[in-house]
């Protein structure tokens, strides 16, 4: 008797919470809004960032989806042993320390899958009116749209490989970039939000320039193209471990290196010349310029990064020096919504830290005991 009471007392408090909630929702859906809905319009072939990317302030409280805080693994084909080591020093069960290697394994070689991976020039093979910078504006505008609905990072990345798979095999008019753009995030929405956005919501981001049924039907037609299988490892999959990995030799976690890694890797999205290559070297060049960035004098790299990633300090120098002439303004320096973002307190201001001009060669020879 004393469990059966017990029991429906909490059923009652939570009946009495969810009641609260719900007439909090009520209310505020109830409150007249003044933000205004913003347009990408037609994309140019201009380095000119869109005057209508003013998002406003206040988020539409029906679409605010709450964040999901994942703990993600990562791969490490060529030091499985390593690895489980690693992480089977962890307390926390979410590091699966049992199995740890396996996984590392799997997101290994499905991130190399065919089918999960853009063609590395498809603007050049298949698009016959979209350009690199019609892309880049449309990346950076997204960013943008990810942040006024408080989206989870991973939707964000998510969203941009769906749309890079999706021009690999579609030509499409710049007309119906934006389309497919916010087409992507609904779907990605769906798949990685805990209250995604509706239809309507991705509607009225683009001041209804496309219709309910538009953006219904590039759904069907991303999700046909994808057959459905939508959950892919991305770039952030591995960073958070590589980045545990490069903070051996700090005595407390720096989240100064770890939301510097978060503002390169989203800055790799702005430029179509690291669609070629897969996440999981796009975040070790992240951490290596992460590193680079807070200690300049010190080699970047180190045995156990190069254990746990597989890469060598030269399979990164290519994307290594595209995201530092990201970082340096010197490509995409017009596309300003990821630089916004993190230009917060909150966030470390990372976005205002530079490095140097010029990275040491010796930092990307081979070497055996770094």
């Amino acid at each position: 008797m004393a469990g059966h009471e017990n029991c429906s007392r909490v059923t009652r408090l939570a009946k009495k919470r969810v009641a609260e909630a719900m007439a909090d929702l009520e209310y505020q859906q109830k409150q007249p809004t003044t933000k205004k809905r913003v347009v990408l319009g037609d994309l140019q072939n201009s380095s000119n960032r869109p005057a209508i990317m003013d998002l406003g302030s206040d988020p539409n409280p029906k679409c605010r989806s709450k964040k999901k805080v994942k703990k993600t693994v990562t791969d490490a084909a060529t030091a499985i042993t390593t690895t489980q080591e690693i992480d089977a020093k962890s307390e926390d069960p979410q590091m699966c320390g049992a199995y740890v290697s396996e996984i590392y394994q799997y997101l290994h070689d499905m991130e190399r899958e065919a089918k999960r991976r853009p063609l590395p020039n498809y603007i050049e093979k298949v698009q016959k009116d979209v350009t690199p910078k019609m892309r880049g504006v449309l990346v950076d505008w997204l960013v943008e749209v990810s942040e006024e609905y408080k989206l989870c990072s991973i939707t964000l990345f998510l969203s941009i490989s769906y749309i890079d798979r999706f021009l690999s095999m579609n030509a499409l008019t710049r007309q119906r970039l934006q389309l497919l753009g916010v087409s992507s995030m609904l779907v990605a929405s769906k798949y990685e939000e805990i209250s995604p956005p509706n239809v309507d919501d991705f509607c009225y981001i683009t001041d209804n320039t496309y219709t309910k049924q538009e953006v219904v039907k590039m759904e069907a037609d991303i999700l046909k193209y994808l057959n459905f299988e939508l959950g892919s490892p991305t770039i952030k999959t591995f960073l958070r471990k590589f980045t545990s990995i490069a903070q051996e030799d700090y005595k407390t976690p720096n989240l100064e290196l770890e939301f510097l890694g978060s503002y390169l890797a989203e800055l790799s999205l702005l430029d179509y010349g690291c669609v070629k290559f897969v996440p999981s070297l796009v975040a070790a060049a992240v951490v290596v310029l992460s590193k680079f960035t807070i200690r300049p004098k010190l080699h970047p790299w180190s045995s156990a990064l190069e254990k746990i990633s597989g890469y060598k300090p030269a399979d990164l120098k290519e994307c290594v020096l595209i995201i530092h002439d990201l970082q340096l303004s010197k490509r995409a320096g017009s596309l300003v919504a990821v630089r916004e973002k993190y230009n917060q307190h909150k966030l470390k201001c990372v976005s205002r830290l530079s490095s140097p001009e010029e990275i040491p060669n010796s930092f990307f020879e081979d070497v055996k005991d770094l």
